[in-house]
């Protein structure tokens, strides 16, 4: 349940909301991390022309646990009343905290729960485009076995989610150098065009990757005569030549919107260390990537990109997610699409050079 409260009554113009994230939900809780989230929030609320909500959290035991559960009842509820009340009563302060670095606040909201539920929640109830929120920076062991609410935040955010970290108090992240991870899906998609958005709307340099997966599919390659390792070379030269020649094409379509884009890297390895690595060397102040959706089987199992990228980038990670409505309007607006057809990574060239080797002749005869 959330408390809403408004404060800005004056309704923005469509013209000068942007179509990435015509309202932003700023999570906050009132640590360093969730400051330097506030000052990310107001730079692109301000810069995009996007209405700014803020949401404090009340934490509270879960209801889930067999220890907690003998507190159901009127002491859970009374615990509830308590934790509104105290997230309520900082919400004023973060929100003037929102109004002294320049921004306006739309709406104020106080909740209770779980907070990564809860933002979820109203998010959804909202229907923002993007929410903001800290990382606190969890140790390895600490992460694998509570998690953080950032990361849940995005793996079950419905819209976009901007995660931000780093050491940098009371400066800016923009304008500074954006990361633009590029994989040719209709998220990738939604990711660049966000990313163009955000570059042109604060004055910040683009860097775009693609990153070539040499993550195998098969863990050895059977030999196949002598002539399997002229096969592998070649096919790894015409894949960096299509992969470079596709990089260089969507750079080209970005900066034909309006775009600056000051370098374009290709590399070869596991797309999530490859974005880190990268995003390290060049002190990108934003890694903008997309979200593929995973079900929660598979990225139980696996991960995604995404999802590594938020937990071990040094910088603010934004990840954005394409629904349905948002690609319809891209192509209303006549927006590019930034495709990968014909691309291979390496599990598919790893596929064809043992389907071409299979079937030379110079197999004929051996077994």
């Amino acid at each position: 349940m959330f408390i809403g409260k408004l404060v800005k009554e004056e309704d923005m113009s469509e013209k000068d909301m942007s179509a990435f994230a015509s309202s932003i939900l700023l999570a906050t809780d009132g640590s360093p991390e969730a400051e330097r989230a506030t000052r990310m929030a107001v730079t692109l609320s301000n810069r995009l022309g996007s209405e700014l909500h803020v949401v404090r959290v009340g934490d509270m035991p879960s209801a889930y646990t067999y220890s907690e559960a003998e507190i159901l009842g009127r002491e859970f509820q009374t615990l509830r009343v308590h934790a509104e009340e105290y997230a309520r009563e900082r919400l004023d302060e973060e929100a003037e905290k929102v109004r002294a670095m320049g921004g306006e606040v739309a709406g104020s909201h106080a909740g209770a729960g779980s907070a990564d539920a809860e933002i979820v929640r109203l998010a959804e109830e909202l229907g923002v485009g993007l929410v903001i929120l800290g990382s606190r920076g969890f140790g390895a062991l600490r992460r694998a076995v509570m998690g953080s609410v950032s990361s849940s935040v995005v793996r079950h955010a419905h819209g976009s989610v901007l995660v931000v970290r780093g050491d940098r108090r009371g400066e800016d992240h923009l304008p500074g150098r954006i990361l633009l991870a590029l994989d040719g899906s209709k998220e990738a998609n939604a990711a660049a065009r966000a990313a163009v958005e955000i570059s042109n709307a604060t004055g910040s340099e683009l860097h775009i990757v693609y990153a070539v997966n040499t993550e195998p599919r098969m863990p050895w390659m059977p030999y196949l005569g002598p002539g399997t390792s002229e096969w592998w070379e070649e096919a790894l030269r015409e894949t960096e030549r299509k992969s470079r020649a596709w990089v260089d094409q969507q750079a080209e379509r970005i900066e034909a919107e309006g775009a600056k884009v000051e370098n374009v890297h290709l590399a070869f390895g596991k797309p999530n260390e490859v974005i880190v690595k990268l995003g390290e060397e060049l002190e990108a102040d934003l890694i903008v990537t997309g979200s593929r959706g995973l079900g929660g089987v598979r990225r139980a199992l696996m991960g995604s990109v995404s999802d590594s990228v938020v937990r071990h980038a040094h910088c603010p990670v934004l990840v954005v997610r394409a629904d349905e409505e948002h690609t319809q309007n891209l192509a209303r607006a006549g927006a590019p699409a930034y495709s990968r057809e014909h691309l291979e990574d390496m599990p598919e060239i790893r596929d064809r050079v043992w389907t071409e080797a299979s079937s030379s002749p110079d197999r004929k005869g051996m077994p």
